[in-house]
């Protein structure tokens, strides 16, 4: 039995709306980001974060559907927040309790647009665990790639067998993985497949499907077919290291929701309006 891949979106933006400057400059503005303090007196925040007064270190505390944050995470919230609006020059600027995207040059914003962020869910499988967030602070945009494909990383496996009550098991290149039925599982170069216990026929296995036989969810090697998904990332993605992206998502009802593993996903439209005008190298801060 085998199962389709099924992936969640999420992303996060930032505000920000005003005059457009040329044709490709997409709700653009000339206003400054406002003071920490003058954004509280405006509710900036109240629309998507609940805000609390937090007695014991006098901090606005925001806090994601509702739930608190502690009190390091408020001390990195506003030392990034305190970051982001320091910075000049030309840059990148991620809200992810406005779910909301910038671009800025000098005191213009050049564009703004909704996204979707982490969901800071926890996943726990076996003996492995990941929390799903994305690190606030300075980075660099390091890369830019059109057509990108995605690689799922190992959460991706765990989250899949522990929502279908599956074990999950290796396939390595050198060994094969025997069945109940007595045929087995093998990988030939990048393609993995059934070798039919009768005749020795090598038959190709779906690489847009997980492989799933006996309840067992079997992880494909890196540098497979089966361990690369197409169209997962939108058309664009901008690499920010250590695995986080600015990227686009065939899951465009998940923009503006706290959806993902990590990443900032943005629709087709917006992803492609930072793949032409934000360089390599460019700063993007997050908060």
């Amino acid at each position: 039995m085998r199962y389709r891949l099924w992936f969640p979106l999420l992303v996060l933006v930032a505000p920000g709306l005003a005059h457009a400057q040329g044709s490709e400059a997409r709700r653009a503005d000339s206003i400054r980001l406002a003071s920490f303090d003058s954004l509280l007196a405006s509710n900036f925040l109240t629309d998507s974060a609940a805000i609390r007064r937090d007695s014991a270190f006098g901090l606005i505390r925001p806090s994601t559907k509702g739930i608190p944050i502690s009190d390091a995470d408020s001390l990195d919230w506003v030392a990034a927040r305190s970051l982001a609006e320091r910075a000049t020059g030309f840059r990148v600027v991620v809200s992810m309790f406005d779910r909301r995207l910038w671009v800025i040059r000098g005191a213009d914003t050049l564009m703004s647009a909704p996204v979707a962020v982490a969901t800071r869910a926890s996943l726990e499988y076996g003996d492995m665990s990941w929390t799903f967030d994305t690190p606030r602070g300075r980075r660099t945009v390091r890369g830019k790639q059109a057509n990108p494909l995605w690689t799922p990383p190992l959460w991706h496996y765990a989250e899949v067998a522990k929502s279908r009550g599956l074990k999950m098991a290796f396939l390595t290149r050198d060994s094969a993985a025997w069945l109940a039925d007595g045929n087995r599982i093998v990988v030939k170069g990048r393609q993995v497949g059934l070798v039919n216990r009768d005749t020795a026929g090598f038959e190709v296995l779906p690489a847009d499907e997980e492989i799933v036989f006996d309840s067992t969810l079997y992880v494909p090697p890196l540098g497979t077919k089966n361990r690369r998904i197409d169209g997962e990332l939108g058309k664009y993605r901008l690499d920010l290291g250590d695995g986080y992206l600015l990227h686009g998502t065939p899951h465009i009802q998940t923009i503006g929701d706290a959806a993902t593993h990590g990443c900032v996903r943005l629709a087709d439209e917006d992803i492609q309006w930072l793949y032409r005008h934000v360089p390599t190298g460019a700063r993007v801060y997050i908060y």
